[in-house]
């Protein structure tokens, strides 16, 4: 009787002891990798600030740390993983790449779209691996770039992230300034088109209260805005179907087209989208511990990027199309750009009850100020994760804001008067951007094929293969990209040896990194260095 009583007493403290373990776990909790940082190093995101994906109590218990079980499917979790990918794509979608499309339709018609369509494929490959990175160690690119290399390689690689950064953003501000130009019909200056995009700081700061996902809603409807706006221009400027499709399906290159092409690859990848990518998958609360947990996630991650990158390849082969069937074989095709495709589009098309030059402007804005919203987003990351700065983040926002905003509003001072002067200097922030490409995707790759580092999702032996193929071919259609410019524009013996002394210390600087890999790379140069030892025996 007693042990009955005993046993009656005791089952209502076992179901609270059950009822507290799962609201333990259902609670939202820092990453478990995360928590011994939070009081010294600086995080992407804090616990409070993470998004909760739901789990059944039954599913969590069936789980534990070292199971590899990957819970079923559901689109109730697809919806809540989905966000960090459509942040990442629009860097394939900034003013720089429009501008790309539009040159390259114009110049080389409907020819290159097969390029646009793998160099996609390519940039969404290096875009799994960098949340691959985020998600499997809990922790963003540039903090474990902190960690990986000596301190003087590491800041070498924030300034070249930060220069990066701020050639991409003088590309977007200014792409929104033009926008505005626009769409006030000639009324704001340029330079006042570029205060009014510096303002994006504090909208990007007050959305960020209101938590991830506003935040994530604001970016859907500007992607949404251009969607529609340049997929208004492909059905209102009718092109050819046919072309359109031997276009995507048939590959085709000539030597008129070759720079084109190398543009349309070239800026895919972007260098502070990398780092940004890593770091925004932590928006989740996942603990890296649980390696079924993770697998869902990285599954779920894969999903949701690759809509939305197959997403931005459709809005960019309707601007090339839409070019390509305008102005392909005209006198025009070779001198438009960012700052008269608007006028030439106007010019072409004329006015109707919605003006393509008013469609062509709210396109252009909805491109420029999410990306530089997004560079926002990413100077925080890597000035943060490089520097480990614990800063509040309105004052790290405007310091990395101010970074792209001073020389950008000197540059829409003196670059006003002239559409020329303005091309020449979008040339030059590509080659810029061409430039750091090495300096984010050969960390990446060193970094997510250690085992030490990734643990079980380290990248197998073929995808590594595959990744630096990827990468080794960006590098050098970039670097053709770089040769061809400084043959065309380097005058001078003095500034002839200032690029010289420049190009030998940045090859030294990209072979120390490939060196430092040890992945395939580094199995090649051994390789490579022992046939030269045995020839000369």
């Amino acid at each position: 009787m007693s042990a009955q009583l005993r046993q009656d007493d005791d089952e209502p403290k076992l179901q609270d002891a059950k009822d507290e373990e799962a609201n333990r776990l259902l609670q939202p909790q820092s990453l478990s990798l995360s928590s011994a940082w939070d009081d010294d190093d600086e995080v992407a995101f804090e616990a409070r600030e993470k998004i909760l994906i739901a789990e059944d109590v039954d599913s969590i218990d069936a789980v534990d740390d070292n199971s590899t079980a990957v819970p079923p499917f559901s689109w109730k979790k697809l919806w809540l993983f989905t966000g960090p990918g459509f942040l990442m794509s629009i860097a394939f979608l900034d003013p720089g790449n429009l501008e790309g499309d539009l040159q390259s339709g114009a110049i080389a018609g409907y020819s290159l779209l097969w390029l646009l369509m793998w160099a996609t494929a390519m940039g969404l490959l290096v875009q799994l691996l960098s949340a691959r990175v985020g998600v499997a160690t809990g922790r963003h690119l540039a903090e474990l770039c902190r960690e990986e290399y000596p301190k003087w390689a590491a800041l070498v690689l924030w300034f070249m992230a930060e220069l990066a950064l701020i050639g991409a953003d003088i590309q977007e501000v200014i792409g929104s300034a033009i926008a505005i130009q626009i769409l006030s019909h000639g009324v704001l200056p340029l330079w006042a088109g570029v205060l009014i995009t510096a303002l994006d700081c504090f909208i990007f700061l007050f959305l960020e209260n209101y938590g991830v996902r506003k935040l994530e809603a604001v970016f859907a409807v500007l992607i949404a805005t251009m969607g529609l706006s340049f997929a208004w221009m492909f059905v209102d400027t009718k092109p050819s179907g046919k072309e359109l499709l031997m276009g995507i399906l048939v590959p085709r290159l000539s030597s008129k087209t070759i720079r084109q092409a190398v543009g349309v690859v070239g800026c895919v990848i972007m260098p502070h989208n990398v780092f940004l990518h890593s770091a925004l998958v932590q928006s989740r609360n996942i603990d890296p511990n649980k390696k079924g947990r993770v697998q869902e996630a990285l599954n779920y991650y894969s999903i949701e990027s690759s809509i939305a990158l197959f997403i931005s390849f459709m809005i960019n082969l309707f601007v090339t199309t839409v070019f390509a069937k305008g102005f392909y074989g005209t006198k025009q095709a070779n001198s438009i750009g960012l700052v008269n495709a608007g006028q030439y589009l106007q010019d072409k098309y004329g006015g109707g009850l919605y003006p393509i030059l008013y469609i062509w402007g709210i396109g252009l804005l909805a491109a420029g100020q999410s990306s530089t919203i997004t560079g926002t987003y990413a100077g925080q990351f890597i000035m943060g994760g490089f520097l480990n700065l614990r800063l509040k983040k309105w004052l790290r926002a405007l310091i990395t804001r101010s970074f792209a905003i001073v020389p950008t509003i000197v540059v829409a001072i003196i670059f006003n008067r002239s559409e020329a002067l303005l091309d020449v200097l979008n040339e030059w922030l590509n080659v810029l951007q061409s430039i750091q490409i090495p300096f984010a995707l050969i960390p990446l790759l060193t970094l997510v094929s250690k085992e030490q580092v990734m643990g079980v999702f380290k990248i197998g032996p073929v995808l590594e293969r595959v990744a630096w193929t990827v990468a080794a071919l960006v590098m050098v259609i970039n670097g053709y990209l770089l040769l061809d410019f400084f043959i065309s524009e380097v005058n001078g013996l003095l500034f002839a040896l200032l690029v010289c002394s420049g190009t030998a210390a940045y090859i030294t600087f990209i072979v120390y990194l490939v060196s430092h890999s040890g992945a395939l790379p580094s199995t090649f140069f051994s390789s490579l260095s022992k046939k030269f030892a045995d020839a000369g025996n």
